[in-house]
């Protein structure tokens, strides 16, 4: 099983780090990665937002800065808006990403929790599934051939050209990230992609039915079953105890998700949906490194085996310091308990 992070590198207004500046944020998740690299986890993801409170609006300038300064850990986006974006330089990008860092990229694709990317780009929020669709068909053409020739609706066609540069790799690894919609899952299956499923609340096991769709379209497709790979995102914080853990990460969870939810009609979330967010059956991993990787072994199994997990772990007001310490717990004691637990078939 492989543990990563993902980050949306937030810097929100009237949170407790809102003096540090955007330089300053960057820089401090480059070296977040790097930790990341050095603690022994697998991957690092970079989300997509065009929102003022993120400054990852471009994932693949971020994720090519941390290949130079990393040497192990898989580098991927968390999620590429695809709907939203040209396919082709989204290729382009995180094929010469891979070759930056010697093999090591990847791409989440997906739709996006957010509208903005639409109207940025000149496209209807209304034609948001058709458009991913359609890009989605493209950029795998664009993976298996070179030269491509290819015509749609949304995009000029393409006639023959090339698509350069290729990528170290002999297959740039794109994952399809989905969030709750029945089709997302069945697409995932039938098209042969790994499968990266965002669970920001609730509870793990209630996504069963859903992954269970997923890994039957597979199998009507007839996809090789050593292929097949379930991912899940979620908030996740480690500290040396669970009271340390929820009190570091609730601040800035409780500023973003009331700020958010006032944009979407949602009451301000409190500090009893949180705690039972992380309490057991809950979908936070928070906590100290062996409640968090009990919750991990637990997940994987209500969810019928999971291949990889990832942690948004970087909230809106949670310091440096107490993310760089995280990162540490995840990777040198969380993971190696959860890895460790699964292999032997512990619970």
């Amino acid at each position: 099983m492989e543990v990563g992070i993902d980050s949306f590198a937030a810097i929100m207004p009237g949170a407790a780090d809102e003096t540090l500046s955007p330089a300053g944020r960057i820089a401090n998740l480059i070296e977040e990665i790097e930790t990341a690299d050095r603690c022994g986890l697998d991957v690092f993801g970079i989300g997509e937002h065009h929102r003022p409170e993120f400054l990852d609006s471009a994932p693949a300038v971020i994720l090519s800065a941390a290949a130079a300064r990393t040497k192990t850990i898989r580098l991927t986006s968390a999620v590429t808006v695809l709907s939203a974006a040209d396919p082709v330089r989204v290729f382009q990008e995180f094929a010469t990403l891979d070759l930056i860092s010697k093999g090591r990229a990847e791409l989440v694709v997906g739709r996006g929790s957010f509208g903005e990317a639409y109207p940025l780009f000149g496209l209807r929020f209304d034609d948001y599934d058709a458009l991913f669709v359609e890009k989605l068909e493209l950029l795998l053409q664009i993976r298996a051939n070179t030269q491509v020739h290819w015509s749609g609706k949304f995009r000029p066609e393409l006639t023959g050209q090339g698509i350069y540069p290729r990528p170290y790799q002999s297959e740039l690894p794109v994952w399809l990230g989905v969030g709750g919609t029945r089709q997302s899952f069945v697409r995932a299956g039938l098209l042969g992609l790994p499968l990266m499923v965002a669970i920001i609340g609730g509870e793990f096991r209630r996504f069963r039915p859903l992954v269970d769709l997923y890994r039957e379209a597979w199998r009507r497709a007839g996809h090789p079953v050593e292929r097949q790979r379930v991912g899940v995102h979620a908030l996740g914080f480690v500290a040396e105890s669970s009271a340390e853990a929820r009190d570091t990460f609730f601040p800035g969870w409780s500023h973003m998700f009331t700020q958010i939810g006032r944009e979407r009609g949602w009451p301000p979330v409190t500090r009893a949906q949180f705690d039972a967010m992380c309490g057991p059956g809950g979908a936070f991993l928070i906590g100290d490194p062996e409640t968090v990787a009990r919750k991990m072994i637990e997940a994987s199994a209500d969810l019928g085996g999971v291949s990889r997990f990832t942690f948004q772990m970087s909230s809106a007001s949670t310091e440096h310091q107490a993310m760089m310490k995280s990162i540490e717990l995840l990777g040198t004691e969380a993971a190696p308990i959860a890895r460790e637990g699964l292999s032997t078939g512990s619970r």
